[in-house]
C-alpha cells in the first residue's frame, strides 16, 4: 500500500517523536535505582527519598551525588535531628555541577567550590551552602563545607556511578558537618501558622488603629 504524502509526513513526525522520547528515557537517571544497587548506601537512599530530595535530584541534570555509607549516616541520626534539618544537610552533599572521579583529580588551580542543592534552596546563609573541593595530590580529594572555615572534613572513597555529564554518584567518607544547615528548621505546618499569625496580627493592629482613631461627623445643614 502506498502512502499518499500527507500521511507519510505524518507517519515521519511520529517516528521521530518516538525516537526521541526513547533517547530522553535512556539518558533519564533514577538516584533511587542507582543507590539500591549498593546496600552499604540502603540508609543514605533512604532519607533522599523520606525528604523528597531523590525526586528533585531526578528532576536535574549536570549533579553530583555525594553518597555516605550506613555508618556514616549513623553518625548524623545520632545527632536527633528533624527530618527538616536532615533534608538541609543532605542538600549539601548535592552538586550542581558534574564531578566524576577524572574530573576530581584534576580540578582547575586545585580547587573548586561547587554549589549545592542547599545553596538553590535561598534559606543558606554566607558560603554555607557550598562545599570546597580540593585535589590533595597523592590521589586523595577533600571535600569541606564552605561554612567550616573551610575545613577539608570528609575525601572522595570511590565512584558509584557515572552517566557523563547528566549525573555522577560518588562516595566520599563522612558527612559534611555544617553548623548552619544542621539547624533547627520548621516543617511547612510550622511555617504556614507563623505566617497566619504574623498576618492575624497586623491585621489587629490595623483595627484597634482605626478604632482608636477620632473620626470627624459631618454637620448636615
Amino acid at each position: 500500500m502506498q502512502l499518499l504524502p500527507g500521511s507519510a509526513r505524518i507517519l515521519m513526525v511520529s517516528l521521530s517523536a518516538l525516537l526521541l522520547l526513547l533517547c530522553c528515557a535512556t539518558e533519564a537517571h533514577n538516584i533511587t535505582s542507582i543507590l539500591a544497587k549498593n546496600p552499604e548506601f540502603s540508609t543514605f537512599n533512604h532519607y533522599l527519598t523520606v525528604t523528597h530530595l531523590a525526586n528533585e535530584i531526578n528532576l536535574r541534570e549536570t549533579i553530583t551525588v555525594c553518597a555516605v555509607d550506613n555508618p556514616g549516616m549513623s553518625d548524623l541520626l545520632a545527632k536527633g535531628l528533624s527530618v527538616y534539618a536532615i533534608k538541609n544537610v543532605l542538600s549539601l552533599h548535592i552538586l550542581l555541577d558534574y564531578f566524576g572521579a577524572k574530573k576530581l583529580h584534576q580540578i582547575t588551580n586545585g580547587t573548586a567550590l561547587a554549589a549545592t542543592m542547599y545553596q538553590a534552596t535561598g534559606s543558606a546563609p554566607g558560603a554555607s551552602g557550598f562545599v570546597n573541593i580540593t585535589d590533595l595530590k597523592g590521589g586523595k580529594v577533600g571535600f569541606g563545607a564552605g561554612g567550616n572555615d573551610g575545613d577539608l572534613t570528609a575525601t572522595f572513597v570511590k565512584s558509584v556511578e557515572e552517566i557523563p555529564y547528566n549525573i555522577s554518584v560518588i562516595q566520599i567518607s563522612k558527612i559534611l558537618p555544617s553548623e548552619e544547615a544542621e539547624a533547627p528548621t520548621p516543617g511547612p505546618s510550622e511555617q504556614n501558622l507563623t505566617a497566619l499569625m504574623s498576618r492575624t496580627a497586623a491585621r489587629c493592629s490595623r483595627t484597634h488603629w482605626w478604632r482608636r482613631t477620632p473620626r470627624r461627623h459631618m454637620r448636615t445643614t
